[in-house]
């Protein structure tokens, strides 16, 4: 596609400007739903570029709007730009200047990915059939997560498809990935309160000891998913939180249980919460105690559509070479994008991000996270393959 190759050297002459962004949004991290300063950044940059815009999309979200000369399709593509509640470990110019906040997982690189393909593509708007809506989007990190929020608040309205790409530093720069169907988990959360009652611990007869019945608890729930699940069904019921007691010879009155769920059928989420919330009530009542839970339906399942998967695996290939693509596995980890892909055909694919340096190889979500930046390049090519097959004819 000859308009589509003339893109890539303004893309190599703006990728300075592009680590640039990126670095200081590093420097200068927000929490999710917290974020005061980056949407502003971010309006900033897509008015520079004549690009309609929209501010406090679904509470902090950010959406621009670029109309092509021609008519066509609207395309949707995705960044996030929260970080986390992590202090930030790294030797570097560009480490996070906010204590105990710093970008983690990358969406400071989507977010900077994002802004350079903006601005190429608003230097040909004439020559597009169509349009392109750039999604910018708060709070992934933190369920409810910004993305729902945005949807409800009409981000999608009058968008055909719709693409997200994450950063990921498990994977070498130049490749590129996803896989078809299910490919992120549906993630729920729960916290139950035990209620007994306290006393000696000389005189348990005389108690209804927590600790006891909330490690029969613990116990029982590992039992949802081997005993009650079927083996051919995905799914994880973990126990991250136990907190009683306080002294060695006192039986704790109260104990407090908190744990996370992972799915993909959404039959099987179903079930699982149905099963948890049968088994607190019928171990209590037989324990003679009281009881609180409180359940959260976080994030759905993320699936890919396989047109669109295939879709983008061409587009991997074609921008990047045969070998470039990598069959992505389906993993218990949650992305908020999953709404997107409920509302609109689309797909979410991982762009490949460390290269031999080991500081480019910590996992997300680690205090050292890093990445070879030659990742934002890479994740620009790929907005604008995907622009190019809708769009540029």
């Amino acid at each position: 596609m000859p308009l589509l190759e003339k893109l890539h050297p303004a893309l190599e002459n703006g990728h300075p400007d592009v680590v640039q962004w990126r670095r200081y949004l590093h420097q200068h991290p927000e929490l999710s739903f917290q974020e005061q300063h980056t949407p502003l950044f971010i309006a900033e940059k897509l008015r520079s570029y004549g690009i309609e815009v929209r501010e406090a999309v679904g509470g902090k979200g950010v959406v621009g709007t670029l109309k092509g000369g021609l008519p066509g399709l609207t395309i949707g593509l995705r960044a996030d730009f929260d970080a986390l509640p992590i202090q930030d470990e790294k030797d570097t110019e560009y480490r996070s200047t906010v204590d105990g906040v710093m970008h983690a997982c990358g969406h400071d690189g989507h977010t900077a990915a994002l802004l350079g393909t903006a601005r190429v593509l608003s230097g040909i708007r004439e020559q597009l059939h169509g349009t392109v809506v750039f999604l910018f989007q708060h709070a992934e990190e933190k369920p409810p997560g910004g993305a729902k929020f945005m949807i409800e608040d009409g981000c999608l309205d009058g968008v055909d498809y719709v693409y997200g790409a994450h950063l990921a530093t498990d994977m070498p720069v130049g490749k590129a990935g996803l896989c078809e169907g299910y490919m992120m988990a549906a993630v729920d959360a729960f916290e139950i309160r035990i209620i007994g009652k306290g006393g000696h611990g000389a005189r348990p007869e005389q108690t209804v000891d927590a600790i006891v019945i909330g490690s029969e608890l613990v116990g029982k729930l590992q039992q949802i998913v081997s005993r009650r699940i079927s083996p051919m069904k995905q799914a994880v019921v973990s126990v991250g939180v136990f907190q009683a007691g306080n002294a060695f010879n006192v039986i704790a009155s109260e104990a407090r249980i908190e744990g996370t769920v992972r799915s993909f059928d959404a039959a099987i989420r179903k079930q699982i919460e149905a099963e948890i919330r049968l088994i607190v009530q019928g171990l209590c009542e037989a324990s003679h105690c009281q009881y609180e839970l409180h359940y959260l339906n976080g994030y759905p399942a993320l699936f890919n559509p396989r047109e669109q998967t295939a879709l983008m695996r061409k587009l991997i290939e074609e921008t990047n070479g045969d070998d470039a693509f990598v069959e992505a596995e389906a993993a218990m980890g949650a992305e908020d994008f999953a709404y997107y892909l409920l509302e609109r055909p689309g797909a979410y694919f991982r762009v490949g991000a460390h290269n031999d340096s080991e500081h480019t190889k910590y996992p997300h979500h680690h205090p050292k996270f890093d990445f070879d930046e030659q990742a934002l390049f890479e994740t620009q090519k790929l907005f604008l393959a995907i622009i190019g097959h809708y769009l540029i004819k």
